[in-house]
């Protein structure tokens, strides 16, 4: 009679490696003498004190982000190399390690959730935050209508020394952070109107209509995509911030980090 290994026997033969997400130190200790397989731990914290280890720079709650991020910090890490194949075992159903996933590193399918979030000056969670207003407002829109949104985050200085104001802003006093809901409605509201939002490397909203006045010359986006795509990739090349765009013509959420898009998502996917 077959027993469980002759089953499953498929998903962890012949791997390159295992990918071991917030493992406690008595599960990490049992990989401890495997041989010709490469252990690595992502977290948030290296509590273990692993050798190769991938900082989560938070706790990503959907498992295909979790393993797609730590798959491609390692790529970009070097500790594994393109085509690899690793068991990936993390926790869905509870606090301990329940479900391993047999994913193919592929350097050709690159995200950019990576680049996004670990090499970002912005707060991780601000980061997310924005990225996940932009993906609710590309799928309702505004009043049932497609809108386009642009989000500048972190180095809001110099993000304010390089645009003007198209109107009264009405942050300009204020000390409110995205993430709040209710601060989240209301940049929905005023995302019907012209310019960009400034956020700060904390969250806090620094500005609202504002015209970007960087220099786009050699700046190159994908044919199709106009002025707002222009002026998020743009500002990103001038400042250390980053951009998080939402088309309103293809509906597409884009985020740009050095004058480059790093980052595509289509929030009916998401």
């Amino acid at each position: 009679m077959a027993g469980l290994d002759d089953v499953f026997g498929d998903l962890f033969s012949n791997v390159d490696g295992v990918a071991l997400f917030s493992p406690s130190g008595s599960y990490y200790e049992r990989f401890a003498d495997l041989e010709d397989v490469e252990v690595i731990v992502v977290g948030t914290e290296n509590d273990v004190g692993a050798s190769t280890f991938v900082e989560l720079p938070l706790e990503f709650e959907d498992i295909s982000d979790r393993i797609r991020f730590g798959l491609e910090g390692a790529l970009d890490q070097e500790i594994i190399d393109d085509g690899d194949t690793l068991a990936c075992a993390t926790s869905v159903f509870g606090d301990d390690i329940d479900t391993v996933s047999r994913v193919r590193a592929d350097a050709d399918n690159h995200t950019g959730i990576y680049d996004l979030f670990a090499r970002s000056r912005a707060d991780p969670e601000v980061v997310k935050s924005v990225l996940e207003l932009a993906i609710e407002l590309g799928q309702k829109g505004q009043k049932g209508k497609p809108v386009g949104a642009l989000f500048v985050v972190g180095d809001a200085g110099k993000v304010m020394n390089k645009s003007r104001p198209l109107s009264y802003n009405p942050f300009e006093k204020s000390h409110v952070h995205v993430g709040d809901p209710i601060v989240d409605v209301m940049l929905k509201e005023f995302s019907r109107l012209d310019g960009a939002f400034v956020i700060s490397d904390a969250g806090k909203i620094v500005s609202a209509y504002r015209y970007l006045e960087p220099s786009a010359e050699g700046v190159d986006i994908p044919k199709g995509l106009g002025a707002r795509h222009m002026a998020g990739g743009a500002i990103t090349r001038d400042t250390n911030a980053i951009s998080i765009v939402l088309s309103e013509s293809d509906g597409l959420v884009r985020a740009f980090k050095a004058g480059e898009i790093i980052l595509e998502v289509d929030p009916e996917a998401y």
